[in-house]
């Protein structure tokens, strides 16, 4: 018994390696009849968004890449880092729905102007609702009117969740990769 207690001791580390992710190298082939799998998450939301848009890019055959313009993504997507992250919002509900109050210092002030103003005019209207956008002085005031069955909904989704409405992003990043203007 005290050499198969003894002998589960020893090998018990054995058995934890065992157990232990090899780890990538690049150069290195697999294990004969072992497909090798690789990581599927870049490591970065903005970094992934900006990897896919670069894909589709150059998949496509009709890209014209003399108006390619991936920085310009860059930093629509640093705006919306600012608004998501760094922008204070005060809510306030209004007759038939809410005002927004969004304000920050700096570069996210501006990313907040850009953001509010260009959803404001992207998304009026859809849905039967209405916004109205204006620059304050720290920030902007985005104003959302709704259906009154809609009015709790506005409620719980807040600003940013008013922000991240539709699926208009996606199509809305391609067209600024490839050098066109959705905000004009």
């Amino acid at each position: 018994m005290r050499r198969i207690l003894m002998a589960a001791v020893l090998l018990a580390p054995v058995a934890a390696l065992a157990q232990q992710p090899a780890h990538h190298h690049p150069n290195a082939m697999p294990a004969a009849g072992m497909a090798e799998r690789l990581p599927t998450e870049p490591g970065q939301a903005a970094f992934a968004a900006i990897q896919e848009i670069v894909g589709i890019l150059e998949a496509d055959p009709r890209t014209d890449w003399s108006k390619v313009d991936i920085e310009a993504l860059r930093q629509h997507l640093i705006d919306m880092n600012n608004v998501t992250m760094a922008a204070r919002v005060e809510a306030t509900p209004i007759d038939g729905g809410m005002r927004f109050a969004v304000s920050g210092d700096g570069a996210v002030r501006a990313s907040i102007r850009r953001m509010v103003a260009a959803h404001a005019a992207t998304m009026d209207g859809v849905g039967g609702w209405h916004f109205a956008a204006a620059e304050s002085e720290d920030g902007a005031i985005l104003t959302v009117r709704v259906p009154a069955s809609d009015i709790v909904k506005l409620k719980g989704l807040g600003f940013i969740g008013v922000m991240a409405r539709g699926m208009h992003h996606q199509a809305h990043h391609l067209m600024i990769a490839r050098g066109e203007h959705p905000h004009r």
